[in-house]
């Protein structure tokens, strides 16, 4: 077992080079209501679940310097108010916006906390983990400009409004890119950037807008951590697979999250094993909150077993888990991934 848990940030770089591990490495992530529920049960602080899971990986978040109020609402570095006040106390929903018309007038964009970003860097880099360390920037870019502009007033402004679209990319491309060199500067793994462009039923956009607004962007920030020698990873729900030829293109490494609600895992092990590799598939929405534990560690299993094969895996839950799922879903399949063999 010391053997293993000295190995993890090493076995997680080999299965990014898709080489073959004695372990496949896995990382859970709770939302805020279900950690404490499972903490409760196994009788842990919620700070000690980390490593209770055994997790392979820890993420810093750079755009977090926010502000809570008593009422649940959260007020980020861009001034965007989200509430928090009802069941989603992680993230929220968008409660007033910043461009309440295709115009910047008078908005001044923030510079990013440089300090905070090279405290919490090394913070996480000396916390004595063996573990794969990575920045992360969510909210990085499209969900960045509907959060100040509004889910639907962006997609119609893709069509009628592409100058103001185009400048508000670039200011906050340019905002992130001063995070990403700020965070490169120390000896981080990679990068993790989060960034939903998918529903159950494919693309939120055309590929044709993906590729004229969001693409050119994201291809400067994969670049940049590309350059230093490091991987890139990206989170996006849903069905994306209209773009992950482009993503390969710009030098994505890690896909997350693979929902098998979506996907066919072979059909995607084929077609793409060599080129990403893949973290989550461990449904919440089909199975974490509906299977009994023996139903889902035949599934973990059989998920471990497809894509799994030749390195190239991370398993985890396709999302951080949330309340609905039972806690002896989440004991048993910490359990079972601790397992040696798996």
């Amino acid at each position: 077992m010391k053997m293993k848990m000295k190995m993890k940030r090493q076995i997680v770089i080999d299965t990014i080079q898709h080489k073959t591990t004695a372990h496949v490495p896995y990382n859970i992530e709770l939302t805020s209501e279900l950690l404490e529920k499972v903490c409760e049960t196994l009788r842990i602080a919620p700070r000690d679940f980390f490593d209770y899971a055994g997790n392979y990986i820890e993420k810093v978040g750079y755009n977090q310097h926010g502000v809570l109020s008593a009422d649940g609402m959260f007020t980020d570095e861009f001034g965007v108010v989200w509430n928090r006040s009802g069941l989603d106390k992680d993230i929220g929903i968008v409660e007033t916006l910043i461009f309440d018309e295709p115009q910047f007038d008078d908005f001044v964009f923030p510079e990013p906390d440089y300090d905070a970003i090279r405290a919490d860097t090394k913070r996480l880099l000396a916390n004595g983990r063996d573990t794969c360390k990575l920045g992360k920037l969510g909210l990085s870019y499209f969900e960045r400009a509907w959060s100040m502009r509004g889910f639907e007033n962006l997609l119609m402004d893709f069509l009628t409004e592409e100058e103001f679209v185009d400048e508000l990319f670039a200011k906050i491309l340019e905002y992130n890119k001063k995070i990403i060199a700020t965070a490169l500067a120390f000896d981080i793994d990679g990068f993790y950037f989060g960034d939903d462009y998918g529903t159950q039923n494919g693309l939120i956009m055309s590929p044709d807008v993906w590729r004229r607004f969001v693409k050119p962007g994201l291809a400067e920030m994969f670049g940049m951590v590309k350059a230093q020698g490091k991987f890139v990873a990206l989170h996006s729900c849903g069905n994306i697979s209209e773009i992950l030829e482009d993503l390969v293109e710009i030098g994505l490494d890690v896909y997350q999250t693979v929902q098998p609600e979506i996907y066919d895992l072979k059909t995607l092990k084929q077609q793409f094993g060599g080129r990403l590799a893949f973290w989550g598939a461990i449904s919440t929405q089909r199975d974490l909150p509906n299977v009994s534990p023996a139903e889902l560690k035949k599934i973990m299993q059989e998920t471990i077993e497809i894509l799994g094969h030749g390195g190239g895996f991370i398993v985890a839950p396709t999302h951080q888990v949330p309340a609905d799922v039972p806690v002896e879903n989440i004991v048993v399949m910490i359990e079972f991934l601790k397992e040696p063999g798996n």
